[in-house]
């Protein structure tokens, strides 16, 4: 375990400290084992609309970290926000995909941006409360699966580098969540029993649609069945997802039953095509765009793989293959359609081996 793990070298760690009771026990655990730790508040952007609670989280913050007896900071990551999370996502559903915001914020803020700042700073690391594991193997690192099946977050972190990981410490990856919950009472953790936050990072639980029509007007558009009759009404093709069967209006007397799924959406000419079939994948091809591989791609090619093209996504069988530079993903069993613009992160075992963006085009 981490907190009984003697350290030869005081090396100074800069935990994100977000307010949870996740980063406490990872900054409780570092200081244990006999780092010097510095806590870091991460400050992003905020819409205007959404009620915001980032003081109350810093507050949170700033009390473990008196409450541990280490020096406390706040790193401004706010510009990276706007920019490579916010933005990015906005671009991305007004082009028709859906993104995945956390893997940018990953990437950009956590792993990029705070990244940055601890190193300007004098630290030798950074550790978060990610429920993911990094492993020395030779003279390369490894990014694992969480011990915690329900908590794993190795999806958000598929783009990270050989030289990120390097500099990365994950401590509770290997410890069940129940069990940081009484770690951190034990330590009288002022975190100890707050609720988990949910949603996008950082923004919290938001409603997709209410957040992007501030950005994106909403367009009334035409609901088409399978046989290419209208049979209803939606708020805007871009607004939905492949398999979504909410969230638009259908004429009862021209339907024949109550649940459809969006099969197909057309953004030019804001329509979207609704099935009463489930629309699966199963033997289908799709590029993967902005590739990232922690090992060599040649070495995957016809290796048992499995994908997640979405958060704790039972995975999926599946194979990679590189033709002319093109990266493509082979989905070996039935599953439901994936959504472009989502990440596919792929695993041998426990070992996520890195992934790409889904593109809408479908390779024979």
């Amino acid at each position: 375990m981490w907190y009984r793990f003697t350290m030869l070298k005081k090396e100074v760690v800069f935990v994100g400290l977000s307010g949870g009771v996740d980063s406490s026990v990872a900054a409780l655990r570092l200081l244990n084992a006999g780092y010097t730790v510095v806590g870091v508040f991460i400050r992003v952007w905020h819409p205007d609309f959404i009620e915001c609670n980032e003081e109350t989280e810093r507050l949170d913050a700033m009390r473990v970290a008196a409450h541990l007896g280490i020096p406390f900071m706040t790193c401004d990551a706010i510009d990276a926000y706007k920019h490579d999370v916010a933005d990015y996502m906005i671009s991305e559903y007004a082009k028709g995909r859906v993104p995945n915001p956390d893997v940018m914020c990953n990437k950009a803020v956590k792993f990029g941006a705070f990244l940055d700042f601890a190193m300007q700073n004098g630290a030798d690391k950074i550790a978060t409360g990610h429920y993911a594991r990094v492993e020395k193997q030779g003279r390369t690192h490894a990014l694992l699966r969480g011990k915690d099946a329900t908590k794993d977050q190795s999806y958000f972190l598929w783009t990270l580098s050989e030289e990120q990981l390097s500099r990365v410490l994950l401590p509770i990856g290997d410890t069940l969540k129940s069990d940081i919950r009484t770690e951190a009472e034990n330590a009288g953790l002022p975190t100890a029993i707050k609720k988990d936050s949910q949603g996008i990072c950082f923004l919290g639980a938001i409603d997709m649609q209410e957040f992007l029509s501030h950005f994106i007007d909403e367009k009334e558009g035409d609901v088409i069945d399978d046989n290419g009759m209208i049979i209803g009404t939606h708020v805007g093709a871009l607004f939905y997802t492949i398999g979504q069967r909410h969230g638009f209006t259908l004429r009862t007397a021209l339907t024949t039953t109550s649940s459809h799924f969006v099969i197909e959406k057309n953004i030019e000419d804001n329509t979207i095509t609704v099935s009463a079939q489930k629309p699966v994948a199963e033997g289908q091809n799709f590029l993967l765009s902005n590739p990232h591989w922690r090992v060599p791609i040649a070495e995957l090619t016809d290796k048992k793989l499995v994908v997640e093209t979405r958060y704790h996504q039972q995975p999926i069988s599946a194979s990679i293959k590189e033709v002319n530079g093109r990266v493509t993903l082979r989905l070996v069993e039935c599953a439901d359609v994936p959504s472009s613009g989502q990440s596919a992160v792929l695993y041998i075992g426990d070992v996520c081996l890195g992934g790409g963006i889904i593109e809408p085009i479908l390779v024979q």
